[in-house]
């Protein structure tokens, strides 16, 4: 599985690529994430987050071998139905009251100057 495409990519990316197998992240590959999120590191920080980043991986590859064949998708865990208003006008059209203060207006809209070329 690739997070980027492979012929743009300049690390291999290749982060969860096994079931079941155990896959840690280069520093490499933890630099190039952290350029594609934006995101400078510290030479002493990459130790520490290729650690972390290779648990969330691992752990995303143990989560790829649940049984989920039988699984219906969802949209929400509580089977929720959303309570709609009806589609009513609740209040009066008073534009014409509040266009009375406007220095400009005309057929409704409001007039401003011009501040783009």
């Amino acid at each position: 599985m690739y997070h980027c495409r492979p012929s743009s990519c300049p690390v291999p990316c290749r982060a969860v690529a096994y079931r079941y197998q155990i896959v840690s992240l280069s520093k490499e590959q933890v630099q190039h994430i952290a350029t594609l999120a934006s995101l400078q590191l510290d030479e002493d920080e990459f130790d520490d987050i290729v650690a972390k980043l290779s648990s969330i991986v691992d752990f995303v590859n143990q989560l790829q071998g649940a049984p989920t064949d039988d699984v219906v998708p969802m949209a929400h865990p509580l089977n929720q139905v959303q309570r709609l208003r009806p589609d009513v006008v609740t209040e009066a059209n008073e534009r014409d009251a509040f266009q009375v203060n406007a220095p400009a207006t005309q057929d409704g809209f409001y007039l401003v100057p011009k501040v783009i070329e």
